[in-house]
């Protein structure tokens, strides 16, 4: 069996990472990514965006060229899950039968989409991989209506590019508004009258009771409360499931992911996880244990690590952030908005440019940005040092952020 010093468990942008970071801190030994997927790691974000709607090839999704990874003699072994670990040996074992130990091992696995469990569920899309949106892709020729189940970021990406192309849209939430899980009322707000202004229908606080299929095609989709909305197509964008089976099969602790220390550090030995699988105590929540879906998370946590391996260890402190593009509305949010007590306003949503700040206990925690990138900028370290701003002065966009942040 073969072994390497590093093994990563996922090739995708935390799984990346890793493999930089340990290579760009000096550590000069062998290291193997394991990606389920076929293809090297590459930009997820654009899937459902810019890539849904045609407008970038998937060779520029990647995150770097094959030849980057050959001179830093990184190897990869794609297109096969891990579906087993013994954390005594240290070794690995993949869905094709295939072994591989490991000195240390750094899980980057991720999630996928959380499915629909009513009936006709198997005719619905979903947007995680390449392969997903090329299949997607490719049944959208004869298409006119789409159901997308889900008001979040995916959903409303996902409706956006669609609406663009003429087709007729109806967004279904099953909370009373958009976006309820992320962002404040005013933001939900804001977004859900740019849907309707290109055409999107928004059926709030309905739950979805079946996929109807005739002829084998999907025809629609039938609400709870009786209702049926026509659909050619139906996408779901329900959130994630962390991908840990293994590692919990394994004895690591955790449940909804996997719980790490500071230093991404598994209850296991020389075994890390971060991204999207590992649950952490997180001092922009307030030291509340939990997981964080997004790019900056997964690259952060990936350096953590790596500099845990090159025996550097750094405490995990990086700011939160995430950012959604619909039509010409570009979202950027910093921080996390989740158990505030105070919401701000600053500028004037009708001009299309603003800014949502929320506070709790007159510190600043978060900022929801919508063309505002000087606020997005400046809104970094007001975050990052929980600063106390009069609301009044956070509200007036004549006075800088910039200045309030020094």
């Amino acid at each position: 069996m073969d072994r390497q010093d590093v093994v990563i468990v996922g090739a995708g942008h935390g799984g990346a990472q890793a493999a930089i970071a340990l290579r760009q801190g000096g550590f000069a030994g062998t290291i193997t990514l394991i990606g389920d997927e076929p293809e090297l790691p590459y930009d997820r974000p654009p899937l459902s965006k810019d890539y849904l709607a045609g407008d970038k090839p998937f060779e520029r999704l990647l995150i770097r060229p094959a030849t980057f990874w050959a001179d830093r003699d990184i190897a990869f072994r794609l297109g096969s899950p891990v579906v087993r670990i013994d954390p005594a040996a240290r070794w690995v074992e993949t869905a094709d039968g295939g072994r591989l130990g490991y000195g240390s091992l750094i899980w980057a696995t991720g999630g996928r989409p959380r499915r629909l469990g009513c009936a006709g569920a198997e005719a619905v899309h979903y947007i995680r991989t390449r392969a997903d949106v090329d299949r997607l892709s490719a049944a959208l020729p004869g298409v006119r209506r789409v159901a997308v189940v889900g008001g979040g970021y995916i959903g409303l990406e996902a409706a956006a590019v669609l609406a663009k192309r003429g087709l007729a849209v109806t967004v279904i939430e099953a909370q009373p508004r958009l976006l309820a899980r992320v962002a404040g009322a005013a933001l939900s707000d804001f977004f859900a009258a740019e849907h309707r202004a290109h055409g999107v229908e928004l059926l709030l606080g309905a739950q979805l009771d079946a996929v109807a299929i005739a002829g084998g095609r999907v025809t629609g989709v039938a609400l709870a409360d009786g209702r049926h909305v026509s659909a050619d197509l139906v996408i779901a964008g329900i959130g994630i499931e962390p991908l840990v089976a293994p590692l919990l099969e394994a004895g690591a602790a955790g449940g909804n992911g996997v719980r790490v220390d500071e230093f991404c550090r598994t209850s296991l030995p020389e075994v890390y996880a971060i991204g999207d699988a590992a649950v952490h105590a997180n001092a922009f929540a307030g030291g509340a244990v939990i997981r964080i879906e997004s790019v900056q998370n997964a690259n952060d946590m990936a350096t953590t690590a790596a500099k845990a391996i090159l025996g550097q260890p750094t405490p995990y402190r990086a700011v939160p952030w995430f950012w959604s593009n619909q039509y010409d509305l570009k979202l950027q949010t910093v921080g996390l908005s989740a158990g505030h007590d105070a919401a701000v306003t600053r500028g004037d949503p009708a001009a299309r440019g603003f800014s949502v700040i929320y506070l709790r206990d007159g510190a600043v925690i978060a900022l929801d940005c919508v063309n505002a990138v000087k606020d997005y900028v400046a809104g970094r370290a007001l975050v990052a040092g929980a600063v106390r701003v009069d609301p009044a002065m956070l509200a007036d966009p004549e006075v800088p952020l910039k200045t309030l942040a020094a």
